[in-house]
């Protein structure tokens, strides 16, 4: 589902006229990946009760940090279980919850929705197999690393990450903005309010400065359709904002030097050699340039053939 600029969030009206009698679940987000934009839950809220429908609310990204935006100071928007068309949420502990990777949590508004999560088989010939989910075998050391995170910081901790990881995203935002070189070349995608902030170029290539920037250490995350790069502030990130900041306006003015230099060679003043594509440029920009994105698919399923092959 598009989720149109300038806001980013996903078009609620255009979910609304795709709803039919197959529908059987809205889902938003809080915030989305790409760009750190929460949805209008409130909206997607009354959509799903009048249609009659379950909304899920994917907070993996921002579960730990969008309960205590508020008591942080923060700018924060609804998302749980106090509106009322909401009957589930998804929150990854592993992420912000600071808890071993692969733990995650799915909580639901009654006990009768999460009854339909469990899967029971009662003429297995081992017996009666009753599970949790389609998967039996879960790692306790998982489990237990889990809670000892979540008990160990407890809300203080995780009031104080979150003062310091939105903070420091709201103060980068804010630097994308006030910086003269970013200022004139970098656009923020939409209004974040947790973790993320994500950013797209007028004029220069912005997978160059993801392929620049991962030369001085920081490997970000690109993006497609629009061309972007996102920042997922993390606690070591949020004790060094400032730095990256400072390497992206070095990195952004290279560039624009870069092109004003090809510009002159455009017109026959002097002879460059043509410029070199990173990583990041190679990948997008291909991928980009295919009008049937269903290649890009084969690769990708090649690739991952690969990966799994005994």
């Amino acid at each position: 589902m598009a989720c149109p600029a300038p806001t980013y969030q996903v078009d609620v009206r255009r979910v609304a006229r795709l709803v039919n009698a197959n529908t059987v679940l809205l889902v938003g987000s809080a915030p989305n990946f790409p760009h750190g934009i929460i949805d209008d839950l409130t909206a997607l809220s009354r959509l799903a009760l009048r249609r009659r429908l379950p909304l899920h609310v994917d907070c993996c990204l921002g579960s730990f940090l969008m309960p205590f935006l508020a008591r942080a100071g923060f700018d924060t928007a609804p998302f749980d279980f106090r509106l009322p068309g909401v009957t589930s949420l998804s929150c990854d502990t592993h992420k912000y919850g600071f808890a071993p990777k692969g733990s995650s949590v799915v909580l639901y508004r009654d006990a009768a929705l999460r009854a339909h999560q469990y899967f029971v088989s009662p003429d297995w010939a081992g017996g009666v197999y009753a599970s949790p989910s389609m998967a039996g075998s879960r790692p306790g050391a998982l489990i237990a690393g889990t809670w000892a995170s979540l008990v160990r910081l407890g809300e203080a901790g995780y009031l104080d990450a979150c003062r310091r990881i939105v903070g420091a995203a709201q103060a980068l935002a804010a630097r994308l903005a006030a910086s003269p070189v970013l200022a004139a070349e970098l656009d923020l995608l939409g209004r974040p309010l947790v973790s993320v902030v994500a950013f797209s170029a007028r004029s220069l290539d912005v997978y160059a400065i993801a392929d620049a920037m991962a030369a001085r250490g920081w490997h970000l995350n690109a993006l497609q359709d629009p061309p972007a790069v996102h920042v997922a502030v993390t606690l070591p990130l949020a004790a060094n904002w400032e730095r990256l900041a400072a390497d992206l306006e070095v990195v952004v003015e290279a560039e624009r030097e870069r092109a004003r230099e090809r510009a002159v060679d455009a017109a026959g003043v002097v002879a460059l050699p043509p410029p070199k594509k990173g990583d990041a440029a190679t990948l997008y920009g291909v991928a980009g340039s295919l009008p049937n994105k269903s290649v890009v698919v084969d690769i990708a399923t090649g690739f991952l053939d690969l990966l799994y092959k005994a």
